[in-house]
């Protein structure tokens, strides 16, 4: 019988994808970006930016980039942005700030947070991971083969309805039992 252990996540990297956007940024290698939530940090992979009325580099959510000092991350509007692959962050030629990526020993402290977020329960190891780089005018694009995920959701379909079938020809059996007993002791 199929058992669910437990959910997990899928933490490798996909695919980039060049958009041409110089607000769209994608990790290659491991690492998330960090965003200050409604209630403290959150990590994404999702670099899907654009700037806040107030000048704020943010999320398609609305959440603010974080800095390496915990700030968000402010740019001046109309002029043109230049992201290296440290993350630091340039306009006009001058430093405005560096992309706060965030590296974890582990992802078992991460939990989901809805969309593409996550929450740490502890705090990310103290340095930015080695062998990432911020690749901008790129995003990441699924890392799930959609081929193999249709063929797993139709083997598990199969197995569901085995197993409803079982059910149902266990329970008429019972029903047949329950009657065949009743006449036997009329």
């Amino acid at each position: 019988m199929p058992v669910i252990e437990r959910p997990w996540t899928d933490f490798s990297q996909g695919l980039m994808r060049p958009t041409g956007s110089p607000l769209d940024l994608a990790l290659s290698g491991p690492g998330f970006f960090s965003v200050n939530g409604p209630s403290g940090p959150l990590y994404t992979r999702n670099g899907s930016f654009r700037v806040a009325t107030n000048g704020s580099l943010v999320t398609t959510d609305g959440y603010a980039v974080r800095g390496t000092d915990g700030a968000a991350v402010t740019v001046a509007a109309g002029s043109p942005i230049d992201i290296s692959s440290d993350g630091t962050v340039r306009q006009d030629g001058n430093v405005i700030g560096q992309l706060e990526i965030a590296d974890f020993t582990s992802t078992a402290g991460l939990a989901k947070q809805g969309g593409n977020y996550f929450r740490s329960a502890g705090p990310p190891a103290g340095t930015p991971p080695p062998n990432t780089s911020v690749q901008q005018g790129h995003l990441e694009d699924s890392n799930t083969a959609a081929a193999e995920a249709a063929g797993r959701l139709i083997s598990v379909m199969r197995q569901f309805e085995m197993l409803q079938k079982a059910v149902s020809l266990g329970a008429e059996m019972n029903q047949h039992a329950i009657q065949d007993v009743a006449r036997v002791g009329q």
